[in-house]
């Protein structure tokens, strides 16, 4: 359940390279498009939506993909699902998604939940674009995890997931990219549901990687490359799925119709004050910190991706 290959990184960072910088440029670029310019984006702010929907679309195109929507309907209101894949060379029937919510919830621009996971994703179909792995990468937005819609049959990702279980699709594992942009150095600034305080670290500075007892082993997987390839703070946990924040994201559409999925996550409210809050703003994410976890995020996907 916690028990993790490896060990979490500890001490002072190194100092960035270029291309973590040049990384950190692109993601502030992506977050403050999503939250600083478009804003709260829901069907409560439907033309936002529309318009952050577009930008993700115009991103995937710029890069080269052929983008494909799912398109459903709320209430007599149209509502999209966003995805692009590589196709895998010698395993293409075999496929890794990399998924990450494009609303906010309701009175929020999302900064950190959801335009860090967005912009996570978004970088990593750029950097997957031209270097086809053996398995099949798709990279999804998903709309409507926030409530009202979260875990009702509204909800992007359920529906989603239910296509692919309907399509009989060879999902080989789905990571959820949840609010992963804030971070912070001083003790006490983490939390935890009881009694996984007494177990993991309390200051919030590191990366989680989280799922139900099911998928242990993507887990310890996960966090094992993530550790070798990548020196920053990370922690592994696989816990009963009814715990607090276990479920708390688009992963949980595809444990319900029977796929392996985790996410990736800063813990989101046990860490971040201003999570679902209209302070969720780009000037609060950690971009140096952002950018060195979606570069570990590369490694963790391609070894996913080629290795059996």
């Amino acid at each position: 359940m916690i028990r993790m290959p490896g060990s979490s990184y500890q001490g002072a960072l190194p100092p960035a390279t270029d291309e973590e910088r040049a990384l950190e440029q692109e993601l502030h670029t992506h977050v403050h498009t999503l939250s600083g310019q478009i804003g709260e984006r829901n069907l409560f702010h439907y033309d936002q939506l529309l318009l952050a929907a577009e930008y993700i679309r115009a991103e995937f195109e710029s890069t080269g993909y052929v983008v494909r929507k799912q398109a459903f309907d709320v209430s007599g209101t149209t509502c999209e699902n966003i995805e692009v894949e590589v196709r895998g060379t010698d395993r293409p029937e075999d496929i890794l998604i990399i998924g990450a919510h494009y609303d906010s919830v309701k009175g929020s621009p999302g900064a950190n939940d959801n335009g860090t996971g967005v912009a996570a994703m978004l970088v990593l179909a750029r950097q997957f674009a031209h270097a086809p792995a053996s398995r099949t990468i798709r990279f999804v937005a998903f709309v409507n995890e926030e409530p009202p819609f979260f875990q009702t049959q509204d909800m992007g990702s359920w529906v989603y997931a239910k296509r692919s279980r309907q399509r009989n699709e060879r999902l080989v594992l789905m990571l959820s990219l949840e609010t992963i942009g804030y971070y912070s150095e001083a003790l006490g600034s983490q939390s935890y549901p009881p009694p996984l305080s007494l177990i993991y670290p309390s200051t919030g500075n590191f990366i989680g990687f989280v799922s139900n007892l099911a998928n242990s082993d993507w887990v310890q997987r996960a966090v094992g490359n993530f550790r070798q390839h990548t020196q920053f703070p990370s922690e592994g946990a696989a816990l009963f799925g009814w715990l607090p924040g276990v479920g708390w994201s688009d992963h949980w559409a595809f444990w319900k119709e029977g796929f392996p999925a985790i996410m990736v996550t800063d813990t989101a409210l046990f860490r971040d004050p201003y999570y679902h809050t209209a302070h969720d703003t780009p000037d609060h994410i950690h971009y140096d910190h952002f950018a060195r976890v979606t570069a570990g995020l590369h490694q963790v996907i391609e070894d996913i991706a080629n290795k059996p």
